[in-house]
């Protein structure tokens, strides 16, 4: 069995039960089942449709997300979080190379990594590199005025641990970010790259080794096997092709408002709804929201 969850963005709550059950007839599924009304609702399906794609893009272009999955084993016991632009509004990096006056650059170098553009350690030296002499005093400013929680994060982290779920975010970014961003949330660890500084001030380097694509895989491994999970009870969330490689290891790999060039690589893209539409794809209605 599988089941469609289709999604709409909360702030506009427009999902109609018109538009649900057209589909549900298109497919013969059955009966749909309101997670929350006019967010996101779900019905169950014999089999995969063969014109998943194609409604899809249509619901796409009416603003609405659609997941089909496996029906068994949906509900997952891990989350494993990528933090910029996805648990976050902004890519720290960007954030702190505009207080040093280089942003436009950096946020170019940036906009490449993650679109696979460029290889990611070498982008991150460079990026870091222009930072050198920035006073360290600057990220707790941007921890205070720059940075924003990308919406349904608590609710997320909250619900799957109060169900016996385990929660680590790994970031290719800093770990005086992830350290704050975790606390907040309610991971219960966290690993990213660490800036270097002295007296006060970056010295333009980051300690190593260094944590990307292959370290975000390696955190999979890890962390499942110590909690004696297979991977395909682990969901991971990321935008970046950094992320491409748990995304695919996982036994849910969802791109969140992700680079076109990486969404066309995972079968769960949300680019409409939040953070909750993990939740509703797992199963959780509103109503269990921790």
């Amino acid at each position: 069995m599988h089941v469609a969850t289709l999604l709409a963005n909360p702030t506009r709550a427009d999902l109609s039960r018109a538009t649900v059950e057209a589909l549900r007839d298109a497919w013969g599924g059955g009966e749909a089942v309101w997670l929350n009304p006019g967010i996101a609702a779900e019905f169950a399906l014999p089999a995969m449709p063969a014109n998943r794609w194609e409604a899809w893009e249509g619901l796409q272009a009416l603003g609405f997300d659609l997941v089909v999955q496996r029906a068994e084993g949906r509900r997952k016991t891990m989350l494993l979080a990528d933090m910029d632009s996805t648990m976050i509004g902004q890519e720290c990096i960007d954030e702190l190379a505009d207080m040093a006056g280089v942003g436009a650059r950096v946020a170019g170098i940036t906009a490449r990594a993650m679109n696979g553009e460029l290889d990611f350690e070498g982008a991150l030296l460079e990026r870091v590199g222009l930072l050198e002499g920035l006073p360290e005093s600057v990220i707790d400013e941007v921890l205070a005025t720059r940075m924003t929680y990308t919406p349904g994060g608590r609710e997320l982290i909250a619900t799957m641990k109060a169900n016996g779920g385990y929660a680590a975010l790994v970031s290719g970014g800093f770990t005086a970010f992830t350290t704050a961003v975790a606390a907040h949330l309610g991971f219960d660890e966290h690993r990213a790259n660490t800036l270097l500084a002295a007296d006060g001030r970056l010295t333009g380097d980051v300690a190593r080794p260094i944590l990307g694509r292959e370290a975000k895989m390696a955190a999979l491994r890890e962390i499942s096997a110590r909690l004696g999970i297979g991977h395909d009870a682990v969901m991971a969330v990321g935008d970046g092709a950094n992320d491409l490689g748990m995304l695919g290891l996982a036994g849910a790999g969802v791109a969140l408002h992700a680079k076109p060039s990486v969404a066309a690589q995972c079968e769960i893209r949300i680019n409409h709804g939040d953070l909750t539409s993990l939740l509703y794809i797992q199963g959780y209605a509103v109503t269990d929201f921790a």
